[in-house]
């Protein structure tokens, strides 16, 4: 009797099985756990964009007018010895600066900046940041809000709802994230 190379069928099925069986496991955990960094980063990027804000305030005397007024392109803050301007500050990375829409989301959230109580300078007085993931339940769950004092997490989306959040209440003075 000849001795049988190789697996048999039997074999290489319960072989399929088991490593079908591992990723259903392992693929939902790691959906979740980049759905938490996307959130966590989306956070950092606002506590970014607030602490740029404050520079600017100082700088300039008022908030900026709008995001891209925070960063500035790259061919701009690129070159060396550039001074800020109000509508180029190059406070921010250019990728957060211009992550406006779902299509140009930074880190699966795109940003929409709401600045109210234009000055005279061209700065505005207060600012409102709305953090939304650019793909509902897929780069994030929750949205998050923010003005120049707090952030505050917002629920999660339903998906027959629009793609902006509704403005949460605002938390107790001091209330960060």
């Amino acid at each position: 009797m000849s001795k049988q190379k190789g697996f048999s069928l039997v074999e290489l099925l319960i072989v399929v099985a088991i490593i079908l069986t591992l990723a259903a496991v392992a693929i939902p955990n790691l959906l979740r756990a980049r759905m938490a960094a996307n959130q966590a980063s989306a956070v950092g990027s606002i506590h970014a964009i607030t602490t740029a804000n404050m520079y600017f305030e100082s700088t300039f005397g008022g908030f900026a007018p709008s995001l891209p007024a925070l960063g500035g392109g790259r061919a701009v803050c690129g070159s060396g010895n550039i001074a800020p301007a109000i509508n180029a500050a190059c406070l921010i990375d250019p990728s957060l600066s211009q992550a406006t829409t779902p299509e140009t989301a930074k880190s699966g959230y795109y940003f929409t900046y709401t600045g109210s109580n234009e000055r005279a300078n061209g700065t505005v007085q207060t600012f409102e940041i709305l953090a939304s993931p650019a793909v509902q339940n897929s780069t994030g769950e929750l949205a998050f809000q923010a003005d120049p004092w707090q952030v505050v997490p917002q629920a999660p989306i339903s998906a027959g709802s629009s793609a902006s959040a509704p403005k949460a209440d605002t938390a107790p003075s001091g209330a960060q994230l």
